[in-house]
């Protein structure tokens, strides 16, 4: 079981994003994985589709190794 969840406040305590905080938007357990809001940002190419009509090159969240993020009250 994960020592953070969905909703925590957690910071960053190893790698390029150290000393980053934010919220824990997902948790992917099975990969040891999670996504915190407003660290990593990465770039991602998206096709046109009806919904998005330009497509084009978009900023989201990356991963980061549950390992690397403590909790913080």
């Amino acid at each position: 079981m994960a020592h953070v969840k969905k909703g925590d406040k957690v910071q960053v305590i190893a790698g390029k994003h150290k000393g980053s905080t934010g919220s824990v938007t997902s948790v992917n357990e099975a990969k040891q994985r999670v996504i915190v809001e407003g660290v990593r940002k990465i770039k991602k190419a998206i096709k046109p589709t009806e919904a998005n009509q330009e497509g084009g090159i978009v900023e989201i969240d990356g991963t980061i190794h549950i390992s690397n993020v403590k909790k913080v009250d």
